[in-house]
């Protein structure tokens, strides 16, 4: 795969593929601008050796229609501020108006491209459509690593008619430490997963078996995995159809020698309501009907012995339903642990980018993935098609 500081970039105009889906609040302002910080780098380097750039990013899931409260303008308006040059903005991603825009673009000049996924044929990874946003520039960069995992127009079908392409300065750091910790960790190499969407997670285990030393799982993820050793988990919410996937898991882990860490207490309610009653019990002592909502205290001593003494650290999830205050200590102290260790410490998924932000330990990662789906998917052995892409098609 090529980068794009191996790309002669003077006098050329580049359609640059971001991520700037920012989260926005109730009022549909943009709440957090990190993942406009985080693209910075490589338009600046692109505006200093001389192009002009076209930058295109969905925002939100519009579901294929325009939708006025999921436009990118604000984020033109953001840029515009933050660079102090104007940011020109495009009212669509194809048609002859926005050709034109870019078509007019000069050496050192920007425009932003309104959301891809106001057209359905983008997710449908269309041949036209990608036609139609590859005749906007002639040179193509993807810096969008959180969609590496979908074959989109914008991150696939239309590489095939760019003249030259290359990846950004977010794709090569993330490809490089997530490589890292794929196939060379550090030992002993820490696994800890929380949250939900267990499937991810399982392939994820299974792929890394080979390389990990420990897995701690805590979070949804958990109750899953209790079930799945015969434990009663009441109403906690779990994945039944994967109980038998998790089932496998733990037999194979115990056949390599490889300890999973279920938690052996944790914080439990009747419902998840603020001012629910609340109690510390021992996993297999749940009152029914009841669900677990965090990791008690001596699971977090036992994950923060097993952090403290690991080379590598992978965490993707929460421990618990940390958005409630009652629920959050089991993942603060996951998140600080982590943050305590001078090792290769990586994170990635929106819910514990989240938590590590919230809890202002995001500085004291080596690294957060901008991709929480691409990251497991990077390091389950899955196929990205739009990294794939960028390799064959150099």
């Amino acid at each position: 795969m090529k980068y794009i500081h191996q790309l002669h970039l003077q006098g050329k105009r580049i359609f640059l593929r971001a991520d700037l889906n920012v989260p926005l609040d109730n009022g549909g302002r943009i709440s957090d601008y990190r993942r406009v910080e985080e693209t910075l780098p490589t338009i600046e380097y692109a505006l200093k050796e001389g192009a002009a750039v076209v930058i295109a990013s969905h925002l939100g899931r519009p579901q294929g229609k325009v939708d006025p409260r999921l436009t990118l303008k604000p984020v033109a308006d953001y840029l515009s501020l933050r660079m102090d040059r104007s940011v020109q903005f495009a009212a669509d991603c194809v048609g002859p108006e926005a050709r034109k825009q870019a078509e007019a673009l000069k050496p050192g000049d920007l425009l932003l491209l309104e959301n891809l996924r106001f057209h359905p044929e983008e997710e449908k990874n269309d041949p036209q459509f990608s036609k139609a946003l590859s005749e906007l520039a002639p040179l193509y960069i993807n810096d969008a690593f959180g969609t590496a995992h979908r074959a989109h127009a914008s991150t696939f079908g239309m590489v095939f008619h760019m003249e030259a392409t290359a990846a950004g300065f977010i794709m090569e750091k993330e490809i490089e430490t997530l490589r890292e910790v794929r196939d060379n960790p550090p030992s002993p190499f820490g696994l800890i997963l929380g949250g939900a969407k267990a499937e991810d997670k399982i392939d994820l285990i299974s792929n890394l078996l080979k390389k990990v030393s420990f897995v701690l799982i805590g979070g949804a993820i958990a109750n899953t995995f209790l079930k799945a050793s015969g434990i009663e988990i009441g109403s906690s919410r779990h994945e039944p159809d994967k109980i038998e996937a998790a089932r496998s898991i733990l037999k194979k882990a115990k056949d390599k020698g490889i300890e999973i860490h279920l938690p052996p207490d944790a914080i439990a309610a009747p419902d998840s309501s603020p001012n629910a009653e609340r109690r510390l019990v021992a996993v297999d002592q749940l009152p029914a009907g009841w669900s677990i909502l965090d990791i008690g205290p001596k699971t977090a001593e036992r994950f923060e012995s097993q952090i403290a003494h690991a080379k590598t650290l992978f965490w993707n999830g929460p421990m618990g339903l940390f958005e409630i205050h009652a629920y959050r200590e089991g993942t603060q102290r996951v998140a600080q642990a982590m943050a305590n260790s001078s090792e290769l410490t990586v994170a990635g998924g929106g819910d514990t980018l989240a938590a590590i932000d919230e809890f202002e330990l995001h500085d004291k990662f080596r690294h957060v993935s901008t991709g929480g789906g691409a990251s497991l998917a990077y390091l389950a052995g899955k196929r990205l098609p739009a990294i794939e892409v960028l390799e064959t098609k150099l």
